[in-house]
């Protein structure tokens, strides 16, 4: 064995050669401990654990979820052996065709050379054809596999193939194809091959992919993976292959009989036993395999199929249910259990039609399901071959997934992993009058913690793409959200890309999406190659029409994607593509270069993704949906596990690649990995004035507060028991700890931390009040309101609201949901609302400092830094570990802005703009201050912009009141004084248009209107 000092690399084994290596799993899950030989097949899937709660030490190896433990998986291990075995000899007992394809498929000297994951699974479904019992082999295993057949499949001949998603069934389906099509057509007469081929999948999204195993495709893998030797390929192109999915099993009804009323039906079927207007099995059969041609019946071998099911768990013969038992199951796996049975019935018609002559399953979770009949996670028995999740991870095969392991959220739970339990009776089931109307969704606070934590993390790979793989043509990273009905899907979708919001007048306009990088709205115009996608893909892998709603949901993404390919093929005849069809194209082109669907960053999924989804540009996966078993879980993981690059390094493996996780709760393992070394510590260096600079430098006035003229009649409040709020953090995170089995952790944030002032959160509630109040008011400007609002928001914050340890009044301002909540209890406070005029505002200078400037600057920081050449300070600091890419592009803006002078990033300069209230006085701290060149020479007003970047800002550095404070009260006060030019303010929240944002900003204050420069603020949204 081999002892690891710590699993930073997950990676032990080249993806071409049979593992050699693999982690000891003790009851605590990898110890760290490295074993040689291969891992034994069980039935688990080994994930970490949570630190939280309690009896943590304790846990061990259970599914709990499913009923199975960890559970050696006999047989699989015992043909393993005989396979390797069998391997070593050289094949012996197989026909020269066969031994041929398995020596040209292990050839290490191949360019393209096959994954032995790949060439494992059809070693093993060869082995048991042509050598089990035979060659050398001591048991005939087939005898087994029909014990099994006959108990679960009713003699029906299936072997069991399982392969972790991204593993590459699809080549193992075109190697079984190869092998049998070209044994039968060089030994016709032998019955154990079939060049016949009925492939079956879950939807028609895997039935559309999956015509690379068609010998005649233009990108068929038999070329594109080099799988037959040249010799060879007359005799596959012999192979007839029908692929299909399951719902052509279902009987149809006769055209004849199409849109005939229900009652002249019932008379024209009264008395008879089977309705004749309906497929009858053989008819079915018939249909479904007219392209096979021939109609030899199952007595005849020459006209056996064989059936190649792909996402074999969607297949299976349940056994029935008490009514006790089905009571308890949930629609969803009644659905399951239906559809199941259907799949089964259909190939029991195929078998006593034709007949079949084998059935290969291949399946990431050949697993029983619930309502079954059988323990959930129940492995089908006559599963023969496993390269399982953790195998395929220590081969580099796929990605890990990375799942929170820790927060500091209040509750037990970990927040992010058991997202449901938060959330899920808090999302709504149907659309009522309230959930129809985007602009009144409030996402529940655990929701949105767990988006824009995400979110976070989606940022960084993003801007790692752009950095590396966009200059290279490559797709940007995706992340997917699983839903659990329309409705929630819907508002998910509307929160993540923007939606049309009604406004004054009964017109719309377009809101932009929460998060940047994922919203279709940009600059209030919808973006014309959508971002986000909204898809339903249980309707759309059925191949019937879509329902009325969800196209209605998705009618942006419709027309914008039909421009799209007017634009790539102009003259292209959209009107006769079905929207069906065009979602459907959208959604399987996902990371697909050159395709419809390669710019697309985020899908937003009416419950389950199917498991023909096969972008591996996916990098992170939120699941708002209930997970009632491991496989649910394995298969929604299982989208985002395709690996990205397939570049061998030095040591003739795969680099690791992740896929960050929420709100999948896998049955957990803890693990006892050492944690990584930290790493060296970034040297500091010297920020400074620099003297040869000093016609760039920036002078600005140091104000203690303000002198503020109000009405005598200010408004009132009455606070009583109803106007308390106690705020906890039970159901939300502000950090999550991520880890996979093994491989790097990583952390997940919303801020930096720290705590907000109540002065800033004061301001932000009286904002949303002030809101609220303006319908039905008189015509005195509703601004002059904002000062008194934010008194009594102030007062309330003072006397009615308590929190929890740890918890503190920051929470009020990052999450919507607590935000509106105290919003709602302010307003419902005010008793009274009385006239004002409006507020008069003058500079309260600094008595000792009243100027400050850039002069003097010195200190050493650790930060990240930005050199500059326009600024007094030799360099711009950036916040946050890794710096800030927001503010490193407003200092790259104002370098490279014409009429930008001079600029300084507000680090140490002592320039704050205080908040003066109910005698308490804060300080906020904007991002920039920005010299504006004269436009011409008999221009002598000196004008200054200060910039905010509130996408960039820290828990601690919140700032309630941007717009208010510093453009109404701070400049406002300022421009009164007259000595110190003309200020103005603008903030930054949408990067994609920050230059137009200054640029409108710098306009204002060219602008002769000094009231238009004092008042406006532009948001960028």
């Amino acid at each position: 064995m081999v002892v690891a000092g710590s699993i930073d690399n997950p990676i032990l084994n080249g993806p071409y050669d049979a593992p050699a290596l693999h982690f000891e799993l003790g009851s605590n899950g990898p110890t760290g401990t490295v074993l040689e030989g291969r891992r034994p097949s069980e039935s688990f899937i080994p994930v970490p654990a949570p630190r939280k709660g309690k009896n943590k030490s304790q846990q061990t190896i259970d599914f709990d979820v499913t009923g199975e433990r960890r559970e050696v998986n006999q047989l699989v291990n015992d043909i393993r052996y005989e396979v390797n075995l069998w391997r070593q000899r050289g094949y012996p007992g197989v026909t020269p065709i066969s031994r041929k394809l398995l020596m040209h498929w292990a050839n290490p000297d191949r360019e393209n050379r096959v994954m032995f994951c790949q060439r494992e699974a059809a070693e093993t479904a060869i082995f048991l054809a042509e050598a089990a019992g035979r060659a050398q082999t001591r048991i005939d295993y087939r005898s087994r596999l029909e014990a099994d057949n006959a108990i679960h499949n009713t003699g029906l001949p299936r072997v069991g193939l399982k392969m972790a998603t991204g593993a590459g069934k699809t080549v193992v389906m075109a190697m079984l194809i190869a092998w049998q099509t070209i044994n039968k057509v060089y030994s016709p007469r032998d019955a154990r091959y079939s060049k016949r081929f009925l492939v079956v999948t879950p939807g028609i999204t895997i039935r559309d992919r999956l015509r690379v195993i068609l010998p005649n495709d233009g990108d068929n893998y038999y070329r594109q993976r080099d799988l037959v030797p040249h010799d060879l390929w007359g005799a596959l192109n012999e192979a007839q292959i029908v692929i299909t999915n399951y719902h052509s099993f279902l009987p149809r009804t006769a055209k004849e009989m199409q849109g005939v009323a229900s009652n002249t039906r019932k008379i024209l079927t009264a008395g008879k036993k089977v309705d004749p207007f309906v497929e009858s099995p053989d008819q079915i059969v018939t249909r479904v395999l007219r392209d096979l041609g021939g109609r030899s019946g199952a007595g005849s071998k020459q006209g056996e199929v064989v059936v190649i099911n792909d996402e074999a768990h969607h297949c299976y013969q349940d056994k029935p249910l008490d009514p006790d038992e089905l009571d308890q199951l949930d629609q969803e796996a009644k659905d399951r259990n239906v559809d199941a049975r259907r799949w089964f019935r259909g190939l029991q018609a195929v078998n006593k039609k034709v007949g079949i002559k084998n059935i290969y399953d291949l399946s990431a979770t050949p697993y029983y399901l619930k309502g079954s009949g059988y323990n959930e996670g129940f492995i089908f028995p006559w599963v023969v071959s496993d390269f399982s999740l953790m195998d395929a991870i220590e081969s580099g095969i796929v990605k890990v997934p990375r799942v929170p392991v820790d927060d500091d959220a209040a509750s037990n739970l970990v927040t992010y992993l058991r997202l449901w339990d938060h959330v899920g009776q808090r999302l709504p089931k149907r659309r009522g009058k309230k959930a129809a109307s985007d602009q009144e969704w409030v996402p529940p606070d655990t929701l949105e913690g767990a988006l824009r934590s995400l979110y976070r993390s989606y940022a960084a790979s993003f801007e790692r793409w752009e950095q590396t793989l966009k200059p290279m043509g490559e797709p940007p990273p995706v992340m997917i959200v699983v839903c659990p009905n329309t409705v929630v899907s819907k508002l998910v979708y509307d929160w993540i890309a923007g939606s049309d919001v009604e406004v004054e007048g009964g017109e719309t306009r377009a809101r932009s999406g929460e998060l940047a990088l994922l919203s279709n709205v940009v600059g209030g115009s919808w973006f014309m190659r959508p971002r986000t996608v909204l898809v339903d893909s249980a309707q759309l892998e059925s191949g019937e029409a879509m329902k009325a709603d969800f196209k209605q949901a998705a009618s942006h993404e419709i027309e914008s994607f039909k421009s799209e390919i007017l634009r790539r093929n102009p003259g292209a005849d959209v009107e006769n593509l079905t929207d069906e069809d065009l979602l459907r194209e959208v959604m399987n082109t996902v990371g697909k270069k050159g395709k419809l669907g390669e710019d697309v960053r985020c899908v937003v999924s009416v419950s389950m993704l199917t498991e023909g989804w096969d972008a591996n540009t996916v990098t992170h996966i939120l699941g708002i949906r209930a997970f009632g078993s491991q496989l649910l879980c394995e298969q929604v993981v299982g989208r985002g596990l395709r690996r990205r690059s397939y570049a061998i390094n030095d040591e003739g493996r795969f680099d690791p690649e992740y896929a960050e996780v929420y709100g999948v709760p896998f049955a957990f393992i803890p693990t006892d990995r050492p944690m990584p070394k930290p790493k060296t510590p970034q040297m500091a260096v010297e920020v400074r004035s620099l003297p040869e600079r000093a016609d760039l430098r920036i002078t600005f006035p140091r104000l203690t507060g303000y002198r503020i003229e109000l009405s005598p009649e200010p408004l009132a409040a009455d606070f009583t028991t109803e106007s308390r709020l106690h705020v906890d953090k039970t159901s939300f995170a502000g950090v999550t700890q991520m880890e996979g089995i093994v491989g790097e952790g990583s952390e997940h944030t919303l801020g930096d931390g720290g705590r907000a002032r109540s002065q800033q959160v004061a301001y932000e509630l009286a904002k949303q009040v002030v809101a609220k109040l303006r319908p039905g008011l008189d015509d005195v400007p509703i601004h002059t309101r904002f000062p008194q609002v934010v008194t009594i928001a102030k007062t309330w914050l003072d006397e009615c609201v308590t929190y929890e340890p740890d918890c503190d009044a920051a929470m009020l301002l990052s999450i919507a949901e607590w935000r509106t909540k105290a919003a709602e209890k302010v307003l419902g406070s005010i008793i009274r609302i009385e006239n004002a005029n409006r507020l008069t505002m003058r500079p309260m200078l600094d008595r000792f400092d009243p100027v400050g400037t850039t002069d003097g600057v010195s200190f050493f920081t650790r930060k990240v830094v930005y050199e500059t050449v326009k600024s007094p300070i030799n360099r711009v600091t950036l916040d946050g570990i890794k710096g800030n890419s927001w503010e490193e592009t407003v200092a790259i803006l104002l370098e490279r802005h014409p009429e930008v002078e001079s600029y300084v990033k507000n680090d140490q300069l002592g320039f704050t703009i205080p908040y003066l209230h109910a005698g308490v006085q804060h300080d906020y701290v904007p991002d920039f201050i920005a010299r504006l060149a004269a436009r011409d020479a008999g221009d002598e007003i000196e004008r200054y912009l200060i910039i905010e970047v509130s996408g960039t800002r820290k828990d601690q550095d919140l700032r309630a009141a941007k717009a208010e404070t510093a453009d109404e009260r701070w400049c406002a006060a300022v421009n009164n004084h007259g000595g110190f030019g003309r200020w103005g303010f603008v903030e930054i929240s949408n990067m994609a248009y920050a230059g137009s944002a200054v640029n409108e900003a710098i306009e204002r204050l060219h602008m002769d209107d000094l009231q238009a420069a004092m008042t406006h603020a532009w948001s960028g949204d």
